[in-house]
This record gives C-alpha cells, structure tokens and sequence, in this order.
C-alpha cells in the first residue's frame, strides 16, 4: 500500500474521532445524566427545583432567570455540598450546552437524581428575568 494512502487513511480516522469527541460525544453525555426540557417544562419545574445558573458571575450580574442562584460551571465542584441531593436541578448557561454536559455529570455523580437542562438556555428563555448592572 502506498505511504500517502495510508496517512490520508489514518488522517480521516483522526478527523472522524475529532468529530466525535468535539460534537457526539457531549451530547450524548449530556443526554445521559440530564433531560434536556422546553421552556414551559423548564417553568413548571422551577417552584420545586434547584435552579442553578452556570455561567460566569460576570454574565449572571448582568443578566439571570429569576430566583437562580449563580454556581459556575468552573466552580461546581467545590460546590456540591451546597446543592441538595434531594430536589431536582434545574442549570441553564447561554444557548448551547456546552459546559451543561460535564456539569450534569459531576452532579449525577454526587448523588443528584433529577436534573434538567435549559434548552437553548438564557438565550430562549421566555419567562421572567432579573438585569442587574
């Protein structure tokens, strides 16, 4: 087999695992420890949830559903004992999921049955928010 066969061979395999990791692979993740709800499933869960907002302190000062609390995505862990084991979490970010995956594991991880996230996230909210400064 000529050398160039088998490199560009090897080069779409690295393409197809790239591929995978970066855009399957989180969303299966995500899928398999959270359920991913519509704005008025999300609603209805909020009076008896957690709802954790999991962006940056920064982008929650400025804007936020209201009644979230502010847990970053990088701050999760450190944070797990202050999140209740016994309600369901509720955790938006801004439209794609893309820290609500790894944040969704380490809370089923940590004993958390029920989680739930935002689709489209803060960005395709239609309820009620808190703008601060």
């Amino acid at each position: 087999m000529n050398i160039n066969v088998v490199v560009n061979i090897l080069l779409f395999i690295a393409l197809i695992v790239l591929i995978f990791f970066s855009y399957v692979y989180p969303k299966w993740n995500l899928k398999r420890n959270a359920k991913v709800v519509d704005n008025g499933e999300f609603a209805r869960l909020i009076p008896v949830s957690q709802l954790i907002d999991i962006r940056e302190a920064n982008q929650f000062r400025v804007k936020h559903i209201l009644g979230a609390r502010n847990i970053s995505s990088s701050q999760i862990e450190q944070s797990l004992n202050a999140i209740s084991k016994n309600k369901p979490v509720l955790i938006y970010e801004n439209a794609k999921p893309t820290a609500a995956a790894k944040v969704a594991k380490q809370l089923k991880k940590s004993g958390v049955p029920e989680i739930y996230v935002l689709k489209g996230g803060l960005t395709k909210w239609e309820g009620k928010t808190k703008a601060g400064v």
